[in-house]
């Protein structure tokens, strides 16, 4: 039957989990591209063999399996690189091994001109270092957040003008613009969200 080998690729990508990318099906892909191909040479030989005469309904069915065929592989390409895009707000520009082995080379491509773009994008915004808009995808509870020292880091002046010893173990209260870069850097852990 007609236009099966796509159906079955679309399968196969929503039965996969939705933060994950299956394996890029290239035989799928070329056996549905043979697919279209045969039936297009199949509509061309109905235009030569019977010029008075056409099967109108045989090669409407055929036009409508390559458009389909078309539409569907259109599909599958979009959902991959939607899942890879979420995973570049989510994870960041470095995918996992087991994630980037299961991409084409052009979507490998895709992913990288992406975070080009996204990079080249948020560098336009704010001040001289940009912002950073895959940090905060979820807005704070409270301006402040409570966070406990690793380590004996000394003092810590704070937009206030205060001065702050950080002491290890300690817990402190901090505004989150102050505590994730220590957090960042391994000085400060969060106690809760």
């Amino acid at each position: 039957m007609y236009c099966d080998k796509v159906i079955e690729l679309l399968k196969e990508l929503e039965r996969s989990r939705e933060d994950t990318i299956p394996p890029y099906n290239n035989d799928g892909i070329n056996q549905v591209l043979s697919e279209m191909k045969t039936l297009d040479a199949e509509i061309i030989e109905f235009l030569r063999k019977q010029k008075d005469n056409l099967p109108l309904d045989a090669i409407r069915l055929r036009r409508a399996a390559i458009e389909r065929n078309k539409r569907c592989l259109m599909t599958y390409i979009w959902t991959r690189l939607q899942r890879l895009k979420e995973m570049r707000w989510e994870i960041g520009a470095i995918l996992p091994s087991d994630v980037r082995q299961n991409l084409s080379q052009s979507e490998i491509e895709w992913f990288n001109n992406y975070c080009k773009t996204l990079v080249s994008y948020m560098k336009t915004i704010g001040s001289d270092t940009g912002l950073n808009l895959t940090q905060d995808t979820k807005p704070p509870k409270s301006l402040y957040t409570e966070v406990r020292s690793l380590v004996d880091a000394g003092k810590l002046e704070l937009e206030s003008g205060e001065v702050l010893i950080l002491r290890k173990n300690s817990q402190y209260m901090l505004s989150r613009s102050q505590a994730e870069p220590l957090i960042r850097q391994g000085i400060l852990e969060q106690v809760r969200q």
